[in-house]
């Protein structure tokens, strides 16, 4: 296949193809490179790569504003959940305290910072929802039973990371934006492994990691299971990693975690919102 032609080709039809690429020079000394370096058949994948660069649209400016605003109503949803938690009356053993306080604070600094990004961009923040913690009475006893605080302290948290990573590609071209939310992610990851941790000791069981493992979620409630949807899969970019790390399935499904999608998030949040 002559990419060269390829090139020549695209360029009469749009004239600023090599600057949208870098330069004329640039692109044709890198297609030397990777002819004398990579095999052909992975060429192609060089040119997309280039393409994509070139091509690639960016998210508009109410896309923006519509992912903040769904991150916000995640973060209103955690941040209330934990301050109505801390505040019940003998919910939390004196040792979790200081750790549920600071998650707490952490969850309220995420919704001023989202609340802010929205503001200082000109867009309004989504008014915060009236939540039913309960879901429907689901978790009846949510704020006087420690252990279905926890239960849904992890639902929430290993939503949240699975939530932030499905915005991801929305927020591209965000540069400071993107980099607060990744801050974000990575900050609901450890409040995760943390409660993920308490449970494991909790129960006394060992197979409940700080990371999840296959699509369970050692919760027992149905209304649980969307939360982990798709978190068995153990294939990424076409790789099998069990075959490819010569690792157990379950090994190759902790290694990655999977995203949700913003209609997927939401039908779990829309438990906990009163209509």
């Amino acid at each position: 296949m002559d990419f060269i032609n390829i090139l020549q080709q695209i360029e009469k039809v749009d004239p600023e193809v090599y600057d949208k690429l870098d330069t004329r020079r640039d692109v044709m000394k890198r297609f030397t490179n990777i002819s004398g370096k990579i095999a052909l058949a992975a060429i192609p994948l060089a040119l997309g790569s280039m393409f994509n660069k070139a091509y690639a649209t960016t998210s508009s400016a109410a896309d923006v504003y519509a992912t903040l605003n769904f991150a916000l109503t995640l973060e209103y949803l955690e941040a209330e959940f934990y301050t109505k938690g801390v505040a019940a009356p003998n919910l939390i053993p004196a040792a979790e305290t200081t750790a549920f306080n600071t998650i707490k604070g952490h969850e309220v600094a995420h919704v001023e910072f989202l609340k802010s990004a929205l503001m200082g961009a000109g867009a309004t923040p989504v008014a915060k929802p009236t939540f039913d913690f309960t879901a429907g009475g689901v978790f009846a006893d949510v704020f006087t039973n420690y252990d279905t605080f926890l239960a849904l302290s992890q639902a929430f948290e290993d939503t949240g990371v699975r939530a932030y990573k499905g915005q991801a590609g929305v927020l591209l071209k965000q540069g400071a934006v993107l980099t607060a939310a990744l801050g974000i992610h990575a900050v609901e990851a450890r409040h995760a492994a943390h409660v993920r941790m308490v449970r494991s000791k909790r129960l006394n069981n060992d197979a409940l990691k700080p990371w999840i493992t296959q699509n369970t979620s050692f919760i027992g409630v149905a209304a649980a299971n969307a939360v982990y949807a798709g978190e068995n899969n153990g294939t990424q970019a076409n790789v099998n990693i069990a075959t490819t790390a010569k690792i157990s399935s379950d090994a190759a499904t902790e290694a990655f975690d999977e995203p949700l999608t913003r209609p997927e998030v939401e039908a779990i949040a829309k438990l906990f919102i009163k209509a």
